[in-house]
């Protein structure tokens, strides 16, 4: 846990101002999250990082519980709707002035070129994510085999990543990863 003595408006400050830079959603921003949560502030560790992305990906709802959970971690249910507030509030504020100002200018090529700029941009962002997660789960031969197939099942066929879970976290329960 961190030693400041007022961890809300620390975690008000770094998911605020991240979440002007999380293009792409949540996902796109794991790595710097992780930088902070665990390297940083030393909220947790690399492990309970990856405990607590699996938690956010499994439960239904958005992909930005993960803020949640990191801010429950931290300080509580006021440390979790503190997190939540400052990673969503910027950014729908941003978004809802950006939409506003593309209502008005329809007619401008820019923002075609910026939306198709920043796609490569936000994946990138997420499949950097998926490797800090990979490196930090995948500490034996099974484990990188099990998150090996995950991928190639997730990009060959529509199987519900539940099922994917499911099975990840059986093959934990007996003792295999």
């Amino acid at each position: 846990m961190n030693s400041n003595p007022n961890p809300l408006s620390t975690l008000v400050w770094t998911f605020g101002a991240m979440s002007l830079f999380a293009v792409g959603g949540a996902n796109a921003a794991i790595p710097e999250m992780q930088r902070i949560a665990v390297d940083i502030h030393h909220w947790m560790t690399a492990k309970q990082f990856a405990d607590i992305y699996a938690i956010s990906q499994l439960s239904p709802g958005p992909n930005v519980l993960i803020v949640t959970l990191i801010g429950y971690a931290v300080a509580g249910a006021a440390g979790a709707l503190a997190a939540t507030l400052a990673m969503c509030a910027p950014a729908a504020a941003f978004a809802y002035y950006v939409s506003r100002l593309l209502a008005r200018k329809s007619a401008s090529r820019w923002p075609a070129v910026i939306q198709s700029a920043l796609v490569p941009l936000s994946i990138g962002l997420m499949g950097a994510g998926a490797l800090i997660l990979a490196q930090t789960a995948d500490r034996s031969p099974v484990a990188a085999l099990v998150t090996g197939a995950s991928a190639v099942l997730a990009f060959a066929t529509r199987l519900n990543p539940f099922w994917m879970f499911l099975a990840g976290g059986l093959l934990g329960f007996a003792g295999l990863i």
